[in-house]
């Protein structure tokens, strides 16, 4: 498809080309050849999910979902024809909700016009769910969700999607079958060949909105990931996997997700409950054995889907070998303590949880061949760059994460400022951070006479503190993309305030406008989706 140019609407906000929506138009043509409602509601989801991967994208306040798949339907209203009306009748049972009530609205119209109904369309909003399965791997790090449908008692089809808990319980993959009983009976024959699986390790049936729950929890972790790890046909079974969980029965109440469930005085009994076991008796720095059991216990809760207790090889060699090292500042007692500290509580939970020896001798060996390479790629505090009592003002928290983002909003921590001793405050402490700033802006005092220069400082205090808590995560993503851009540090400061303070403390409407600064669809990214395979 060769680039064309953008066309502008009176609202000044950037829509795609009419040919991007001809070539959509053209691929639903294959829509009039099909004879089955599960193979249509397949293609139409292929062709939603061309633009799925450039969902966080904005260009003048509108999302892509808005732009194009809303656009879309716009378009295709417009067109008198069995295929666009095939292609909104796809949409009213897949798309948004925004885009499906205004597909079924065009498709009305144009059926009302005389326009040929495809004949699977009559069978489209009648899918009943019936029974729901959880098939887990053998250590736990992914379920298979297995849900079974049909049209009304017709062409039976199982969706099966994967919960990774080593990404945050994010949807990674999701296929369909037609072949239900036989899924079934594989998933039975390998459960039932497992040595020593406990009843929450077997393949087993869980009631419909308890898999809802399950799954609208592990969808929003996959949308919210800016680039998450899917498979290379998740994009085309995203709308289809969103269609088919609406139609499990909600389960009542909306819950909270487990890691929420995890309280700061649940962890802290789960941590003296650990440190008082035999199997932590060994750990003779019971300070170091405190501060690193913490950590592992965080870990499980706000990475695993709050299952701290769960130890896999997997598991272990993330925590050791890609968490720790990115994620926290461990001081030399914490490094040398931790191997062991993982050790014991490998062997504890397996305990716990009632796992065979076998399995948990085959994590500990992955903790072990773990050992050198931690020990090699962990960085001492010293070679960050700053020396150890700074590393310690700016992040009291152990964030290494947070480092680049707070050294970002306080640069100035050393010296002299109108007689105070900068490297004597505290950037965590609300007061002492209008004087960083006030230094860092070169005023005489922490609390100026002028208003204009008070209201400015209390501008950057609201930033300051956004970015030392990382709230949202776009704030410091956005800062980063203006800064490769060549922008100096103070253009970009007072960029992300006029944001903030346009947002209005609308949260959406602030990540909104933070993922479209310095960013956002350039001609080619919008032609370019034209090029995809519908």
């Amino acid at each position: 498809m060769s680039p064309q140019s953008r066309r502008h609407g009176e609202a000044g906000n950037v829509a795609p080309p009419n040919a991007l929506f001809d070539e959509f138009l053209h691929a639903a043509r294959e829509l009039l050849a099909v004879r089955s409602p599960l193979d249509a509601e397949l293609l139409v989801s292929d062709l939603l999910g061309t633009w799925w991967p450039q969902r966080h994208h904005t260009i003048g306040g509108a999302g892509v979902e808005q732009l194009v798949g809303e656009g879309l339907v716009e378009y295709a209203a417009g067109q008198r024809s069995p295929a666009a009306l095939a292609l909104l009748s796809g949409i009213a049972c897949l798309g948004t909700s925004r885009q499906a009530a205004a597909a079924e609205q065009a498709a009305i119209t144009l059926i009302d016009a005389g326009v040929r109904t495809p004949r699977w369309a009559d069978h489209l909003g009648m899918v009943t769910a019936a029974n729901c399965y959880v098939n887990p791997d053998e250590w736990g790090d992914q379920d298979e969700l297995i849900c079974v449908y049909s049209y009304d008692g017709e062409e039976p089809h199982a969706l099966v999607c994967v919960i990774d808990y080593n990404s945050s319980g994010m949807i990674k993959d999701g296929w369909v079958s037609s072949q239900v009983d036989k899924l079934l009976d594989h998933c039975q024959r390998v459960s039932a060949a497992r040595k020593g699986a406990r009843p929450e390790d077997e393949f087993r049936e869980v009631d419909p909105p308890q898999a809802r729950k399950m799954l609208e929890a592990a969808l929003a972790a996959t949308d919210e990931a800016e680039d998450p790890l899917v498979s290379d046909t998740f994009a085309a079974r995203h709308a289809f996997i969103r269609s088919r969980i609406r139609a499990l029965p909600p389960s009542p109440g909306r819950g909270a997700r487990a890691k929420r469930l995890w309280t700061t005085e649940r962890r802290a009994l789960l941590a003296a409950e650990f440190l008082a076991s035999d199997e932590a008796e060994e750990l003779s720095d019971r300070r170091a054995a405190s501060r690193c059991t913490d950590r592992i216990i965080d870990f499980g809760c706000d990475q695993d889907s709050g299952r701290p207790l769960r130890m896999s090889p997997f598991k272990v060699q993330t925590f050791m070998l890609t968490w720790l090292p990115r994620k926290v500042v461990l001081s030399a007692a914490d490094q040398n303590a931790m191997p062991h500290v993982v050790n014991a509580w490998i062997r504890w939970s397996g305990r716990k949880r009632g796992l065979a020896e076998e399995a948990i001798a085959q994590t500990l060996d992955t903790l072990f061949d773990s050992m050198s390479t931690f020990t090699r790629i962990y960085r001492d505090p010293a070679e960050l760059g700053i020396d150890e009592e700074l590393a310690a003002r700016l992040l009291p928290d152990s964030d290494l994460e947070a480092l680049p983002r707070r050294v970002f909003a306080f640069p100035l921590l050393v010296g002299k400022h109108g007689g105070v001793d900068l490297s004597k405050l505290d950037p965590a402490d609300p007061s002492d951070r209008r004087l960083l700033l006030a230094a860092d802006h070169d005023t005489k005092t922490g609390s100026p006479s002028a208003a204009g220069v008070g209201r400015h400082i209390d501008r950057h205090l609201a930033l300051a503190d956004r970015l030392w808590r990382g709230s949202p995560s776009a704030l410091w993503d956005a800062a980063q993309r203006l800064l490769d851009t060549g922008e100096d540090r103070h253009m970009v400061l007072h960029a992300l305030m006029d944001v903030l303070e346009a947002a209005g403390g609308d949260e959406a409407a602030l990540e909104a406008a933070l993922r479209e600064l310095a960013t956002g669809l350039t001609d080619d990214d919008i032609n370019g989706l034209g090029n995809m395979d519908p």
